[in-house]
């Protein structure tokens, strides 16, 4: 029904590179060469890391080192077989893992453990970025149905990049890239999620979906909930890290302004350890109708998911910013991460030894 899996993500810039070749290239190849199931490189639109550099698309100045996230998902065994390459490329950046089940059920229902019972949930499904479902482009098909199972929202991001079911499959100019990787990444209680993961797991030809705990904390400008209180480490004293995140449309304003741009200056302004805004192509929050752009016309009407990463005690006060600035619109998460590692020349934060469960 499910295996237990890691999520590993890497955040640097567009130009870092290794052993004179860019960095995204060489980790696309090392997933590869480790035929994992599925992984993708995406190109934020603005953010800073931790020499507390801003990056940005909307300034020409600063576009030349766009904020760069690849995630990858495979076994324990997998993962950890792939980062010992990716240590080698001694990369600059973060680099995190977190734990996640894949799902690998069929039509007949989906059951989940106990421990995502508790909670809301985020589903991750992968597919192809022009690949079609019922006529529609999947993308499409699956907001569609996830907003009508009750789903609290959903975003999708495109790949350049990635590897499906241990296949590269990069995009280009003048191809087709119908199967280049997307993820469409959805939140919601646990029995919405669950309902939709089943349909899903026996409408797509072979999925490719995780599940992860999560909680959410802020819906259009209501507060439900705090972030949990994590210590700053385990019972074996190793440490633990909080994820935020923030989903909202790029239109999305506070008090007439911006709000990713707003949230990623307050936040660098504030000394958090960094921040990345990806720009969505198609989802919905809420009880807002799915928007976005076709893919070769981008425009401003879409989704922006922005997150920030950094240890619980400093998460709270981000989290203050957070609020404050989405007292009007988006959808605002917090998660553990049991795994971090920062490095910068001269600097390095953090370690990837897996840090024990939330009880």
């Amino acid at each position: 029904m499910s295996d237990d899996c890691l999520k590993l993500t890497t955040y640097f810039g567009e130009r870092a590179r290794a052993g004179g070749r860019f960095l995204a290239d060489a980790l696309i190849d090392v997933y590869a060469r480790n035929e994992l199931q599925v992984s993708l490189v995406m190109r934020g639109a603005l953010g800073f890391g931790i020499k507390h550099s801003v990056r940005t698309d909307r300034l020409l100045t600063l576009s030349e080192d766009l904020p760069m996230v690849a995630v990858a998902v495979d076994t324990r065994p997998r993962i950890e077989a792939a980062l010992r390459e990716v240590d080698e490329l001694h990369l600059g950046g973060l680099v995190t893992l977190e734990r996640a089940r894949m799902l690998t059920c069929q039509a007949g229902g989906l059951e989940l453990p106990d421990e995502l019972l508790r909670e809301a949930v985020k589903l991750t499904v992968y597919v192809g970025r022009h690949q079609r479902l019922g006529g529609r482009p999947a993308h499409q098909a699956i907001v569609e149905l996830l907003r009508e199972r009750g789903v609290d929202g959903a975003t999708v991001l495109l790949g350049v990049d990635g590897t499906v079911h241990g296949r590269r499959l990069r995009a280009g100019f003048f191809a087709a890239n119908a199967e280049v990787p997307l993820m469409v990444v959805a939140l919601g209680a646990a029995e919405s999620v669950a309902a939709a993961g089943a349909e899903l797991a026996a409408w797509l030809p072979r999925p490719l979906m995780t599940l992860e705990r999560v909680r959410v904390c802020k819906r259009d400008g209501r507060r439900l909930a705090q972030p949990r209180q994590l210590s700053e480490t385990d019972g074996g004293g190793r440490p633990m890290w909080q994820q935020l995140t923030v989903y909202a449309g790029e239109a999305s304003r506070h008090r007439g302004r911006p709000l990713a741009p707003q949230l990623v200056r307050a936040l660098r302004e504030a000394g958090a350890a960094g921040a990345t805004s990806l720009r969505g192509v198609w989802g919905y929050h809420g009880d807002h109708q799915p928007h976005g752009d076709r893919f070769w016309a981008l425009r401003r009407h879409v989704p922006a998911v922005t997150v920030i990463i950094d240890t619980p005690g400093r998460s709270r006060r981000w989290f203050e910013i957070v609020d404050r600035l989405t007292d009007e619109t988006g959808l605002v998460t917090s998660e553990m991460v049991p795994a971090y590692r920062a490095a910068a020349p001269g600097l390095l934060t953090g370690g990837l030894e897996l840090a024990g469960e939330m009880p």
